[in-house]
């Protein structure tokens, strides 16, 4: 088990693991919510399709977009709002049952060093379990729910706990120092989204459209900022592209606007726009 140690100053959290330190996130409120934001910029720790192009191929280069509006580090963190805990450069939830964030946190766990980072968590027919000593491992997560999980990421949202602090740092400081722990959030988040693709493309009639109207749904959905029938309108527009990047910009303006630069950018670059979903194939030709 890595030593632990952390400090607060001027709002701000700061960890050492293992002789490694770093900075684990701010002290945020959000509503009547308080929790950790960090969206520090670590360069050797953002997100970049061309290192990953090898392995996962256009993908890699397909959701740059929505790493790029969802933090694009992989030790992005938030533990302040509804979801309790979020993490990573797309910045998956750990309240979603059987999510990106539980795969990559059981990927991890699967890793013969794992104990050293989560020294209390394991795994039992697949599943996320504490490890109680002297008590059988009690289940975190299942396919109905993350509520134990959450507890133990993120025990409350009226202040900023102590086992808050020490929970993010764990997962900080294995992204900091493993680039398996990396590889694996990449190729979680990869297979997440070609599932969902081949979801949406059922639901939205997206078999042939091209990978920036696929993208844009993509992201529309990952956010969660517009209703399916509202999804549905906008593929029928004259312009689907611009009435999909419309659906939620008066709420999330910021959000919507790098969304669209980065869609153009690599548009200019060849990087999108040139490819077509094949739903028989589940992938883009």
């Amino acid at each position: 088990m890595h030593p632990l140690a952390f400090r607060f100053e001027n709002g701000r959290y700061f960890a050492t693991v293992a002789g490694d330190s770093f900075y684990v996130g701010q002290r945020v409120r959000y509503g009547a919510r308080k929790g950790l934001m960090n969206d520090e910029a670590v360069d050797r720790l953002r997100y970049r399709a061309r290192d990953w192009r090898e392995r996962h191929g256009v993908w890699a280069d397909w959701i740059e977009p929505i790493a790029r509006v969802e933090g694009g580090h992989f030790h992005s963190l938030n533990t302040y709002d509804r979801a309790r805990c979020t993490f990573g450069f797309l910045q998956a939830g750990a309240h979603v049952a059987e999510g990106q964030f539980v795969r990559w946190l059981r990927a991890v766990l699967a890793l013969p060093d794992a104990g050293a980072s989560f020294p209390d968590l394991g795994l039992a027919d697949g599943q996320i379990v504490r490890l109680v000593h002297a008590a059988p491992p009690r289940v975190l997560e299942d396919a109905r729910g993350t509520q134990g999980l959450l507890d133990y990421l993120n025990p409350g949202s009226h202040e900023v706990e102590d086992v808050e602090v020490i929970q993010a740092a764990r997962l900080i400081h294995r992204v900091r120092n493993d680039p398996q722990a990396i590889a694996l959030q990449v190729a979680v988040a990869v297979t997440a989204l070609q599932e969902a693709l081949g979801q949406y493309a059922l639901r939205y009639g997206l078999d042939g459209a091209d990978d920036i109207t696929c993208l844009l749904v993509a992201d529309i959905r990952h956010q969660g900022r517009a209703p399916h029938v509202a999804i549905k309108r906008a593929l029928t527009a004259g312009d689907p592209h611009a009435a999909l990047l419309a659906l939620g910009a008066e709420r999330f303006p910021e959000r919507v606007a790098r969304l669209r630069d980065a869609v153009e950018e690599l548009r200019r670059e060849g990087r999108l726009g040139r490819l077509r979903y094949d739903g028989t194939e589940g992938g883009f030709a």
